[in-house]
């Protein structure tokens, strides 16, 4: 049962009021709020996104210890449905809500009883007083954002009474545990049974607890209020910087054409920190739907985490935990070109994308335009570079304002030169992700480790001897797969754990396992079938070897069979794959230039002595080997592989010859149709190919041609 309110003084006259030689210190008039939504109450209110339905009011005078016309007002809300809790505590019900008038109406309203109020007990700008933050940050100006409306100022800035009542009585629980009902309880204030309307109670009780502690000996109350900013404001960030990891945020599932004020807006109500909206760029440097969001102090931080699965249009949006130091490595950037670029503060950024690589400063403006300068002209364009300075076609522009930069948006998509040039909405952050992928690049490669072969055959066969894992988490590794299959670990043959990526090069939550024997496959199937690992239960179900090599090489199989790989080479079709005997590495040019030519391809080709040693392919060393001559078209097998020591269990049962056929098949797709003997064989000057291997070169793919037509596609043995 809800306590009844305690009866707050008489409004009527006050002797220290009608003394104007010594009128009683304090704040000006303050008004007292209290409001519900259609959802969730207390300290989830507005957790739940629902709207608003109901807002009761009173207006005191500090200074007179006077207190105005108490006003309720019901909400018509859009979605007419009411929670159980909310329809127990209010009573409620939605033909009342129907009935009632529109959130613009009522706040109209609301500023017209609280300003006649505010004049009759004497004047002067008021401030709002409300239990705890969650009315304003979480209701009022979400719902608000949600139906466009414009708040008055008065709602940008009000008195949280549980930090008040804190402030004078620090001995008692945190702030944020307080309650109404406490606050009244802790001071021993005497409540009215009989006051069972809801939201009258509340705010009555809340003005004799004002009142009470106004009588207290503190003279440091309702001095410092809370504030929403009304603006997120862009600026840099330094990799010097410490940020508190408890108000960073990852919000998940934006959608790719949002920028940060749209991530400001959806978090509309809390107060974000300067320049702490950094949206996360993907491995081409597109954004991929996600942002790390920084806050000014930890409970916004634990506020922004109550809006998890709220909606931005017809998307929700996932909130999660994040790091100091996962914002800085984002957001944080060491170049002074870029410091200074950003240091001019309110500015709106764009980023241009696909400008002619000989594009300079005048040609950038020139096409803009004068209808839409750029800040500081030629001092507000930076232009993003290769390490060795070779332009990459991307280029960022400042705008001293929202119109100007609509303005400039409306060239989306013009043409410069022969090139049509893309315009988008940029942040800060952005603009050091992308400096920073540009200027972290290296060059060349570095090898971290010595060459060995990849010595594992895909040999076709029909019987189940090979393990399948589906769902496994994107960040599994082979240390994890190895600790998840358990003692059936010892069973798998060497260099037989095999990751599958996408064709975007990232892991697909599958991965093949080849074991010594079907047995050994079935009883590993049966022990780990739904097995945890990461939270995450993972499918094992056994699988033929030509299934595995139909996956590894971009075919697909599923409920219906097996779909082959997208392979347009004659001699790599599906049924010749057996006859590859020999795995060859490849190794980009880069890389081989930093080593000898016996360590690439050796002069005498004579078949290795046959070793003992057996490996697993890990993450552990990265080795610049491509996999693209065992799975080509596309690659989906790892681009990039290092060694773990195989178990002894499994090297027991190694082979006895591993493949060392020095050389590598490659197929060279593209290749102009002008393209001659001699063009082919300058790619290949670093591998250190033969002058005698010009046979190596094959035309593959047409039909038979005339001397002097040439084939489109060739591979190079």
């Amino acid at each position: 049962m809800t306590p009844p309110p305690p009866q707050p003084p008489p409004s009527g006259p006050n002797p220290a009021a009608d003394s104007a030689a010594d009128p009683r210190p304090g704040p000006g008039p303050l008004v007292v709020l209290f409001g519900a939504t259609a959802g969730a109450l207390g300290q989830d209110l507005g957790s739940d996104e629902t709207d608003l339905i109901l807002l009761v009011w009173q207006v005191v005078e500090p200074r007179s210890r006077q207190v105005g016309t108490l006003h309720k007002s019901l909400v018509r809300a859009e979605a007419a449905a009411l929670s159980p809790q909310c329809r127990e505590a209010s009573g409620l019900s939605a033909d009342s809500l129907a009935r009632a008038e529109p959130l613009d109406k009522v706040l109209q309203q609301f500023s017209q009883l609280v300003s006649g109020d505010v004049a009759l007990l004497g004047g002067g700008p008021y401030m709002l007083c409300t239990d705890g933050q969650q009315l304003l940050r979480q209701v009022l100006h979400p719902e608000a954002s949600r139906k466009n409306l414009v708040l008055p100022d008065t709602f940008f800035s009000f008195y949280d009474l549980r930090r008040e009542f804190h402030v004078q009585h620090p001995s008692t629980r945190p702030a944020r545990d307080l309650t109404v009902a406490t606050m009244a309880q802790d001071l021993g204030l005497e409540t009215d049974a009989t006051e069972d309307d809801f939201g009258v109670w509340e705010v009555k009780t809340m003005v004799a607890v004002i009142l009470h502690l106004l009588d207290g000996p503190s003279g440091q109350l309702f001095l410092k209020p809370e504030v929403v900013k009304q603006k997120y404001e862009t600026g840099p960030c330094s990799k010097a910087d410490v940020v508190d990891s408890e108000t960073v945020v990852r919000a998940r599932g934006l959608p790719w054409q949002s920028s940060d004020q749209d991530v400001a807006r959806f978090f509309k109500g809390l107060n974000i920190a300067r320049g702490g909206v950094a949206l996360c760029l993907n491995a081409q440097g597109r954004r991929n739907g996600e942002a790390l969001i920084r806050f000014v102090d930890s409970e916004q931080r634990d506020l922004a985490l109550q809006r998890h699965k709220h909606h931005m249009g017809v998307r929700y949006i996932e909130v999660y935990k994040a790091t100091g130091e996962e914002f800085v490595k984002i957001a944080g950037g060491t170049s002074l070109e870029v410091a200074r670029f950003l240091s001019r503060e309110d500015q709106v950024i764009l980023r241009l994308r696909g400008l002619p690589f000989s594009a300079g400063p005048a040609d950038v403006l020139g096409f803009l335009g004068p209808e839409c300068p750029v800040t500081g002209g030629a001092d507000g364009l930076l232009f993003v570079r290769h390490p060795d300075g070779r332009p990459t076609g991307d280029a960022f522009a400042l705008f001293a304002c929202e119109e100007l930069a609509q303005a400039a948006l409306r060239r989306h998509k013009g043409t410069l030169g022969k090139r049509y040039i893309e315009l988008f909405r940029s942040t800060a952050a952005e603009v050091q992700q992308v400096l920073n992928r540009y200027a972290s690049s290296p060059l060349l490669p570095t090898l971290t480790a010595p060459l060995l072969p990849i010595p594992f055959p895909l040999a076709a066969g029909t019987g189940r001897d090979c393990v399948r894992l589906r769902g496994l988490p994107y960040t599994a590794t082979i240390e994890d797969i190895l600790s998840f299959l358990g003692e059936a670990a010892a069973d798998i043959r060497p260099h037989g754990v095999h990751m599958v990526l996408n064709q975007q090069g990232r892991p697909s939550g599958d991965a093949f396992i080849q074991m010594t024997s079907a047995e050994r496959a079935l009883a590993a199937a049966q022990r780990c079938h739904k097995k945890a690992m990461k939270e995450r239960y993972v499918e094992v179900v056994p699988c033929s070897t030509e299934e595995m090599s139909h996956v590894l090489m971009g075919g697909t199989l599923g409920r219906s069979g097996m779909s082959p790989p997208p392979c347009k080479l004659p001699c790599l079709s599906p049924p010749t794959y057996a006859t590859f005997q020999a795995t060859p590495t490849l190794i980009p040019t880069e890389t081989a230039a930093l080593y000898p030519s016996s360590a690439l391809l050796p002069a005498a080709r004579v078949p290795a002595a046959p070793t003992p040693v057996a490996y697993y392919p890990g993450p552990a060393t990265q080795l610049y080997m491509n996999y693209t001559a065992y799975y080509p078209s596309p690659p989906v097998s790892p681009t990039t592989v290092g060694y773990l020591t195989t178990p002894p269990a499994a090297l027991a049962s190694a082979p006895t010859s591993v493949l060392s056929q020095p050389g590598a098949l490659v197929r060279m797709q593209g290749v102009p149709y002008t393209a001659g003997m001699k063009d082919l064989l300058s790619i290949f000057q670093a591998y250190q190919l033969a002058p005698d291997d010009y046979t190596s070169l094959v035309p593959v793919g047409d039909p038979p041609r005339t001397v002097l037509q040439a084939p489109k596609e060739w591979v190079c043995l």
